[in-house]
């Protein structure tokens, strides 16, 4: 349901509370999506200049629900507000992203080198495919670190002079949903190779690693794709 559809259901300048402005926090809230921490604060800084805007119009005299409704006027509908709201938010999933692969999807090359130690035992077909499947890896783990890098640096210090591309928060989504798919691909492969390898031990770990970080990753890259999704304002063009 959209929060034109909440709002046509409510009657105007109430809610089952009572509070038109906890109805139109409610709303914003309902229809935004990103970064909880981002979300919270802008959701928080929204409802403190309606509180203050409507709190002018109270000193005057005004009454509280049409004070609400003049300041819901003045900064914009909840259909207004969202595709600016959600631009900033979705850029903040895609740096939030960036940053998870970033510092993730070198754990890849690690667990590459944790399989090339040298080992007692003569390597058969499976566990040398094991260890070639890992090391090849380790390459989508370099493109997708150069990758994740690119994009902190057009959402960061570039972004006051270029406006980031509409299609960077996709371009990121997919790049950690990449590394993601390589990291689940390394668990499995360093799995294999633990049950066949008589140092063990260290591919176990290895795999817990590559597991840990598909998990971290798949879930960040999963919320950005979610974003990527959803309509946004364009940026302005720089002038």
């Amino acid at each position: 349901m959209t929060a034109a559809d909440k709002s046509a259901d409510t009657p105007a300048g109430t809610d089952p509370a009572g509070d038109p402005l906890a109805a139109y926090v409610a709303d914003l809230t309902a229809a935004l999506d990103g970064p909880a921490r981002t979300k919270d604060r802008m959701i928080e800084e929204i409802r403190g200049g309606l509180e203050d805007t409507a709190d002018a119009r109270i000193e005057r005299g005004v009454p509280r629900h049409e004070a609400i409704r003049a300041a819901v006027r003045e900064f914009g509908t909840v259909d207004e507000l969202v595709p600016s709201c959600q631009r900033e938010l979705t850029l903040a999933q895609a740096r939030h992203t960036a940053r998870v692969v970033a510092l993730t999807a070198p754990f890849l090359i690690a667990c590459w080198y944790l399989t090339g130690v040298p080992a007692q035992e003569p390597a058969g077909p499976v566990l040398h495919t094991s260890r070639l499947l890992a090391a090849h890896l380790s390459g989508v783990a370099i493109a997708a670190t150069l990758l994740a890098a690119a994009a902190l640096a057009v959402t960061g210090t570039l972004a006051r002079r270029l406006s980031p591309p509409a299609r960077l928060p996709a371009v990121v989504a997919w790049t950690g949903t990449t590394a993601g798919a390589a990291m689940a691909v390394t668990t499995l492969a360093l799995v294999t190779a633990a049950a066949l390898a008589t140092n063990w031990p260290l591919l176990a770990f290895a795999g817990a690693l590559a597991a840990a970080s598909h998990a971290v990753v798949a879930t960040s890259a999963r919320a950005c794709r979610r974003c990527a999704r959803l309509p946004v304002l364009r940026a302005p063009e720089p002038g």
